[in-house]
């Protein structure tokens, strides 16, 4: 298995801050291909951690790599990707963990989720019944999480109702819509999980 730093971060690395802080552990889940990597990666203010494997015949039967997206994807994470960031304020620091989505990885996305405070799921609107696996896999773990669509080049647009309603998310579930490459993008779509999963765990951020 291949575990490697991605290149420094184009502005210098942020070390935690001083004085009083709250570190927060979140996870950022999603079916092959979705974005995960990418989003850990432009958020990060460190070198972010990979461990991926080559993709080979033995994922035949196992990976659908039937959709025009993922028929040139070579590689796939198969532990976690890792990054950390500091929220605006200095109050808040977040440990970021990409993980597998598919259930086969289980055991391994069990001691991942441990002590996590929440999930932010990646979707695509075209494929959206693959989000189906790793949503059930954090509502049986009890996480507090929120849905950020990923928006690519030729994903068709739905009007969000219409997604919250196809995913069967709850009400008070955080749906949005982000760019993974994108630092401001996704960086807006961890702060609603964050916040809903805060709201939920209730944690006091002083």
């Amino acid at each position: 298995m291949d575990s490697a730093l991605s290149s420094p971060p184009d502005s210098p690395p942020v070390y935690l801050p001083q004085g009083e802080h709250q570190r927060l552990k979140i996870l950022v889940a999603g079916p092959l291909g979705i974005g995960k990597t990418t989003l850990v990666k432009s958020l990060s203010q460190i070198p972010t951690l990979h461990t991926e494997e080559r993709m080979t015949q033995a994922a035949v039967g196992a990976d659908s790599l039937d959709h025009d997206v993922l028929r040139e994807k070579t590689t796939t994470t198969v532990a976690i990707d890792f990054g950390r960031m500091t929220l605006p304020g200095d109050k808040i620091v977040l440990y970021l963990y990409g993980t597998p989505g598919q259930r086969r990885f289980a055991p391994l996305w069990e001691g991942i989720a441990f002590g996590a405070l929440g999930a932010l799921v990646l979707v695509d609107t075209r494929r959206l019944n693959e989000s189906w696996e790793v949503m059930d896999l954090i509502e049986e773990r009890g996480l507090p999480y929120a849905v950020a669509v990923n928006i690519f080049p030729d994903s068709p647009t739905h009007d969000l109702a219409d997604i919250r309603s196809s995913l069967d998310l709850a009400p008070e579930t955080p749906l949005v819509t982000c760019d993974a490459r994108e630092k401001h993008s996704s960086l807006n779509a961890l702060i609603e999980l964050t916040a809903h999963a805060i709201t939920v765990a209730g944690v006091e951020v002083s």
